[in-house]
């Protein structure tokens, strides 16, 4: 086990019994490390429920492109922890060195003193304090949790915001209703601080967030009104008020991407950044790397286990909009090359499960249940497994990740076998086909993110 590592399950014994949503503790540990939230680059805060972090994937691509030195904030991770804090440096950054992170968690811990604080809050402050130390022309920071009372909001002045997809998920603290989850997205809006909102599915969601802009003074840039995105005969075009781009096609994988990579776009435009220009966006919109968001999984020690003729998929998508959104996906990919459709879902028992898995009704194959390796939150596979014969689909339980893919192979010499259901298992799946040690930590409990 790193040092890190140990630190961080260290910090976990710090979490609150209960778990309540407010910015008292961070502005405690901030105002006793020197606020460093004050003395960032400019900031791009990002938040939603779906698309996030594809979002900043492509806008790190970007604006590095461009030769610009990005500061990148996201979570949770999905091998180690050290994926949540990316360092900027001109020509490309780097994730944050151990040697640098074992230095910010002990000083953390130090000016916490002992205090209830979430692992959340306190490794946000880390990043914040790495980040305030670094010098770069942006810092892109991805929302937690909601966004009103998330760890990230303790930035009063951010360059820009941005509010991608509005779903149902983690109702228990963000509400019970589309509307009230939209309000929470929308409270990183601010005064005279452009906000990019992207395509929403909910008309209700966009009312609220556009309410809530309005009454925040921010000036909003909307997809589909202001800016649209669309596939045209195998390209991305790109449209708001002043001109049409034609870009390659996204380099991620699925339709939901070109919903992304617009709201990037958007993004990137409203910078007004002269160092921008039309050909970074392209080389960035093509050249993006997101791991876990339906990524294919070619080879690995996971992958090598089915006939040479399958293929392995994974994705982290784990609410019922990511299910619609992965389904409708695969179905494009069924319409190119048509193949038995086999799932592979593990989940926490924080999820609707079976709104998830409708979609997949008329295409799964079938599906095969595991539990999340190492996750007190995870569900015991024959308990998912009674879910999937809820939602309709046929299913079988397995003991491992690996049993699973090794019946998946047995079902068929030429499946498209897709892993999915949680980012956690994204990141156990990432690091068995990589032979990589997974650190162990995920901050997924007792809530995820928080």
């Amino acid at each position: 086990m790193a040092v890190s590592d140990a630190i961080l399950k260290r910090l976990l014994a710090l979490h609150p019994k209960i778990i309540d949503l407010k910015l008292d503790r961070m502005e405690r540990i901030l105002a006793a490390l020197g606020h460093p939230e004050r003395k960032l680059p400019p900031v791009i805060h990002v938040a939603g429920t779906n698309g996030k972090g594809s979002v900043i994937a492509y806008s790190r691509a970007i604006l590095e492109a461009a030769g610009l030195s990005v500061h990148v904030y996201t979570s949770p991770h999905l091998v180690r922890f050290h994926e949540r804090i990316r360092i900027g440096a001109p020509g490309g950054g780097q994730l944050i060195a151990e040697a640098d992170l074992i230095d910010l968690l002990e000083e953390c811990e130090t000016a916490n003193g002992g205090e209830p604080i979430t692992f959340f809050e306190i490794t946000t402050a880390a990043a914040l304090l790495a980040f305030s130390r670094n010098p770069a022309d942006y810092l892109l920071l991805e929302v937690g949790l909601g966004g009103r009372l998330d760890a990230t909001n303790v930035v009063d002045r951010p360059h820009l915001t941005a509010v991608t997809q509005i779903a149902l998920d983690h109702q228990q603290y963000l509400g019970e209703t589309i509307e009230e989850i939209a309000a929470e997205k929308a409270g990183i809006f601010k005064r005279d601080t452009p906000a990019i909102i992207g395509p929403q599915n909910s008309e209700a969601a966009l009312g609220v967030l556009l309410d809530k802009a309005h009454s925040a003074g921010s000036p909003t840039l909307v997809g589909d009104q202001d800016w649209q995105a669309y596939e045209q005969h195998g390209r991305l075009v790109y449209q708001d008020e002043t001109r049409l781009s034609d870009l390659p096609l996204p380099a991620l994988t699925g339709r939901f991407q070109i919903n992304n990579a617009g709201t990037a776009i958007a993004v990137i435009r409203a910078l007004n950044d002269s160092r921008i220009g039309e050909d970074a966006v392209e080389q960035g919109i093509k050249s993006t790397t997101w791991p876990g968001r339906l990524q294919r999984l070619s080879q690995g020690k996971l992958a090598d286990r089915l006939p040479p003729d399958s293929e392995l998929w994974v994705d982290g998508g784990h609410n019922a909009a990511a299910g619609q959104a992965l389904a409708e996906s695969l179905a494009d990919l069924n319409d190119k090359v048509a193949r038995p459709l086999i799932l592979i879902v593990g989940m926490l028992n924080t999820k609707t499960v079976e709104d998830y898995l409708r979609p997949f009704g008329g295409l799964a194959a079938h599906v095969i249940t595991v539990r999340i390796p190492d996750e007190e939150n995870a569900l015991r596979a024959k308990t998912l497994l009674e879910m999937v014969w809820r939602a309709g689909l046929e299913g079988e339980s397995a003991g491992s990740i690996e049993q699973a893919i090794d019946r998946a192979g047995a079902m068929s010499q030429n499946a498209r076998v897709v892993i999915g259901g949680s980012l956690y298992l994204a990141g156990r799946v990432l690091a068995a086909n990589t032979g990589t040690v997974s650190s162990g930590v995920s901050g997924a409990s007792p809530s995820p993110r928080v």
